[in-house]
């Protein structure tokens, strides 16, 4: 069958039911006396037909959103000073713990250098004190030997052992700025590793991209000033909207379906990753975020999607198409065949899952075949007559040959 068969079928039927209802209309408005009411409404009813089917149907959503990075990192120095250098560009791929930027770091290396003459300066002191002490120590224990013999007496005693004690407080001096000293060489050495700027994010994958660039080279930026911005992209984040109604089908984990205009015709797969427990107050709908695979970075922060979620799946069901449930006094329904195909029968329904143009009903007596043109046109009982569709052919060359044939 030709592209598009099934459409020309689904036509050719609809304008010969028209046709059989108008001519049916027309014989009956210019019919001689003998034909009164009765006549009219006994007589048969074109109509079209379909079967009730039985199986899967799903109730799907579609839901607009955009694509935000998954994880977003923004380099900035911890230290003020100019930038000498800038290491990546936009769209460059950047390693965890990779230098991204350096500054200037003469004033830096200066601290280090005098941080280090200070600790020199205070270990000198602390072997001075240690020195006097110990001096202290041998005049001491020689005093006290004199005065165990009676030759010191006890103020030279006293003397001695308070110089001691002046020498071990000068001491624990000295090792008090030893250790300042020290800490201070460390400050100024961490400072002198900050102008050498970091990409140092925390979990997600070793590697990331170059998303935003806010300075240059010969910039003179301040402690804290954002260099960079490093996303993630693999896996990349969707994020939608939802309403009260179809909140409550939503779970992690769910499947999604997803498609850009970036890419027409073809389709990303994701699930639910977060749901928000609460909702926005100025539009009533909640948050949902979504995981999508994104091999090759494809797919970019910022582009806007159509996100398909199945919400509902039933996995055996009465389906007939949309078109043949039909209301009667505020009551949905279907008009049933008989198997001859000469009659109809209404049946109550209630209509549930929609997709596309088929629809889920529920009720009694629901097999067989359904009216889906002309019940307009019939009441239950009503006698029916189904005209047959025509075979579509597929056309021939006009030399009736085939196109094998050619040569």
């Amino acid at each position: 069958m030709k592209p598009g068969g099934p459409k020309i079928v689904i036509l050719t039927l609809f304008v010969l039911v028209l046709a059989a209802l108008g001519w049916w209309m027309t014989a009956m408005l210019h019919e001689g006396g003998g034909a009164g009411l009765d006549d009219l409404v006994l007589r048969p009813v074109p109509v079209a037909v379909a079967p009730i089917e039985r199986g899967a149907i799903a109730l799907k959503r579609s839901f607009s959103g955009e694509l935000e990075a998954m994880a977003e990192f923004v380099v900035a120095p911890k230290v003020g000073g100019r930038v000498e250098k800038m290491a990546v560009a936009i769209a460059d791929a950047v390693a965890r713990g990779q230098v991204v930027a350096e500054l200037d770091n003469d004033e830096y290396v200066q601290a280090v250098a005098q941080a280090q003459a200070d600790l020199e300066v205070a270990r000198a002191n602390q072997s001075e004190a240690e020195s006097a002490l110990e001096i202290a120590a041998r005049e001491f224990k020689r005093t006290e030997s004199l005065l165990n013999r009676g030759i010191a007496s006890d103020s030279q005693f006293d003397a001695v052992r308070q110089e001691r004690s002046a020498r071990q407080a000068q001491l624990k001096v000295a090792e008090a700025q030893v250790a300042k000293a020290q800490s201070s060489l460390e400050t100024a050495n961490i400072r002198l590793g900050y102008t050498k700027v970091t990409a140092g994010w925390a979990g997600g994958d070793d590697y990331r991209v170059v998303g935003e660039r806010y300075v240059d080279a010969g910039q003179t930026v301040a402690a804290n000033t954002p260099l960079l911005l490093i996303v993630e992209l693999d896996p990349i984040q969707g994020v939608i909207h939802v309403t009260e109604k179809d909140y409550a089908y939503l779970i992690p984990g769910q499947h999604v379906d997803l498609t850009t205009d970036a890419y027409p015709g073809e389709t990303f797969v994701g699930e639910i990753l977060r749901i928000a427990p609460v909702f926005s107050k100025s539009t009533r709908q909640a948050r949902i975020e979504m995981s999508i695979d994104n091999p090759g970075h494809r797919l970019k922060p910022g582009m806007f999607i159509n996100a398909m979620v199945e919400l509902e799946r039933l996995t055996d069901a009465i389906i007939v198409p949309e078109q043949a449930v039909t209301r009667r006094e505020d009551r949905s329904g279907v008009f049933i065949v008989n198997e001859e195909g000469t009659t109809v029968v209404w049946r109550e329904v209630r209509v549930g899952i929609r997709e596309g143009d088929r629809v889920q009903v529920t009720g009694e007596g629901l097999s067989g075949r359904v009216v889906t043109l002309g019940q307009q046109m019939v009441t239950d009982g009503a006698r029916i007559s189904i005209p047959k569709i025509p075979q579509v052919t597929q056309a021939t060359p006009a030399n009736g040959g085939s196109r094998g044939d050619a040569r």
